[in-house]
């Protein structure tokens, strides 16, 4: 079984979860199993060591998990990117639409160095709003974005179109 399959078979399906109608895919097995997260890990690694990353971005709260992870990986920094007013100092912030309202992620001004290679990293990409809204924090704190990516992309959802020009990579995918 190849990386990808691996990676899928740990990931569980919970039907109506958070809500009826929502297919949620549960990813805490994977975590739980040290072989496969730390295959995860690897392959996360390959791909931002391959963009040539100079620092690595996830989003609030599962991109922290793998974002920081890599980081460490890689001896690179880390930069959270967290939902608004949990951040200490001076930041700025980006609003994004949810299927069922609107929410705010913010950044610190200080992240990144001007033109400073940035990996993006969080567990799923969907309909794009909190990746896409990530992405003009990056590039608006004066970094310059070298991939976005997720361990898993619904892509029927059309995240990926959603982020543009955006570098993309998934792990895993479902339609």
């Amino acid at each position: 079984m190849d990386t990808t399959a691996r990676l899928k078979s740990a990931i569980r399906d919970i039907p109506d979860f958070p809500k009826p109608g929502i297919l949620f895919r549960d990813i805490t097995p994977l975590l739980a199993d040290p072989a496969l997260f730390r295959e995860a890990i690897g392959e996360f690694s390959r791909i931002c060591r391959a963009s040539g990353a100079e620092k690595i971005a996830g989003i609030d709260a599962r991109g922290f998990l793998f974002g920081a992870t890599v980081a460490y990986d890689l001896g690179l920094g880390f930069v959270p990117i967290r939902k608004k007013g949990k951040l200490p100092f001076h930041t700025i912030t980006e609003s994004y639409d949810l299927e069922y309202g609107s929410s705010e992620v913010e950044i610190h001004t200080d992240a990144f160095r001007k033109g400073e290679r940035v990996a993006l990293i969080d567990d799923l990409l969907a309909t794009g709003g909190t990746a896409g809204a990530a992405i003009k924090l990056i590039r608006q704190a004066g970094a310059s974005l070298v991939t976005a990516t997720f361990l898993i992309e619904l892509s029927a959802l059309g995240g990926r179109a959603a982020l543009g020009d955006a570098p993309v990579v998934a792990l895993v995918s479902y339609s």
